[in-house]
C-alpha cells in the first residue's frame, strides 16, 4: 500500500524534473541556483524527498518557472496527506477517527466496500465492535475508549438507511469465519448482516474461499463514489485520489463481483457459518 505513496512521491519528482530539464538546468547548476545541496535535488527527483513550500518556489524561481508555483504545491501538499499514521490520527482515541470521517459518509452516494477478514463497520454489531476496538486500541497502544468509538461507529450506520446513498459489500467468505469475540457474538453478527441484506439501497455479495485468482486482493479498501478510494494498512490510512489508481480499484471491484454470491446464494453461505457456530 506504501507503494501507491511512493509512486505519488516519483511523479512530484518527475514533474520537478521535467522542468529542471526545460530550464536547461544539470542538478548541480538549479542546486547552486536555489541555494540546496547538489545531492537534494536528485533525492527528490527520485522521490526519496519532499520539499517544502518554500523550496518549491525556490526551484520554480530557479528554473524561470513561477507560474507553477501553485500547482506543485497543491500537488506536494496531496502527496504528504495520501500517507497518514495511526498513531499520529489516533493519539487522543479511536473515537476521533470515528467522528473525523463522518462528512465523507455523508457526501458519498455510491459506496463499493470490499473486505477481505472482518466485517466492515457499517455492518457491526456492538459487541463485534467492541472487541474489534479494543483489540487495535491494544495493538496500536492508543488510547482505550473502545466504548466511545463503538458508539460513534454505530451512530454513523444511520447513513445505510438516510438520505440518498446506495452500498456495495463485497465480503470474502473469511470474514464471516474470523472469530471476533465470542461465538454468541458471532452469530448475532452474522444475523446483522443477514438483517441489512434486505435494506433497498444495499447490496452485499460473498465470494467464495474457492474462488480463484482475480477474485482476492491482499488488502481491504473502500471506494467512495469515484472521487477516493481509502486502504487501511496495520499502521497507516492510505487515501488514493489520482484518477487513474481509482480506475484500477473500480477494475478490481467490478472483477470480485463476478465471483460473488447474492442474494439466496450468499444468504447460504452466511447461513452455514452461522450454523457451524451453533454445533
Amino acid at each position: 500500500m506504501a507503494s501507491a505513496a511512493q509512486r505519488a512521491k516519483e511523479a512530484f519528482g518527475s514533474r520537478l524534473r521535467e522542468i529542471r530539464l526545460d530550464a536547461g538546468l544539470t542538478g548541480r547548476q538549479l542546486a547552486d541556483l536555489a541555494g540546496f545541496h547538489f545531492t537534494k535535488v536528485s533525492r527528490v527527483e527520485h522521490g526519496a524527498q519532499g520539499l517544502s513550500d518554500a523550496d518549491i518556489r525556490a526551484w520554480c524561481s530557479a528554473c524561470g518557472a513561477d507560474d507553477q508555483i501553485p500547482g506543485l504545491i497543491a500537488q506536494a501538499r496531496a502527496v504528504d496527506s495520501m500517507y497518514r499514521e495511526w498513531k499520529r490520527q489516533a493519539r487522543s482515541g479511536l473515537r476521533r477517527l470515528q467522528e473525523t470521517i463522518e462528512p465523507l459518509y455523508e457526501r458519498t452516494r455510491l459506496f463499493r466496500i470490499h473486505e477481505h477478514w472482518s466485517i466492515p463497520g457499517l455492518l457491526q454489531t456492538a459487541a463485534y465492535s467492541t472487541e474489534s476496538m479494543a483489540y487495535w486500541a491494544s495493538l496500536l497502544d492508543l488510547p482505550d475508549d473502545r466504548d466511545a468509538a463503538t458508539a460513534a461507529r454505530l451512530d454513523r450506520q444511520r447513513v445505510l438507511r438516510s438520505g440518498n446513498h446506495r452500498f456495495q459489500f463485497l465480503l470474502a467468505e473469511q470474514t464471516l469465519r474470523t472469530r471476533i469475540g465470542t461465538a454468541e457474538d458471532m452469530v448475532e453478527q452474522l444475523d446483522r448482516v443477514l438483517g441489512v441484506m434486505t435494506l433497498p439501497n444495499v447490496s452485499i455479495g460473498i465470494i467464495p474461499a474457492t474462488a480463484g485468482l482475480g477474485a482476492h486482493t491482499q488488502t481491504a479498501f473502500w471506494i467512495f463514489d469515484n472521487d477516493l478510494v481509502k486502504v487501511e494498512t496495520l499502521t497507516a490510512a492510505l487515501d488514493i485520489t489520482r484518477p487513474d489508481e481509482i480506475e484500477i480499484y473500480v477494475t478490481m471491484f467490478d472483477q470480485m463481483r463476478q465471483a460473488a454470491k447474492f442474494r439466496a446464494n450468499a444468504k447460504a453461505l452466511i447461513i452455514k457459518a452461522r450454523d457451524e457456530l451453533l454445533q
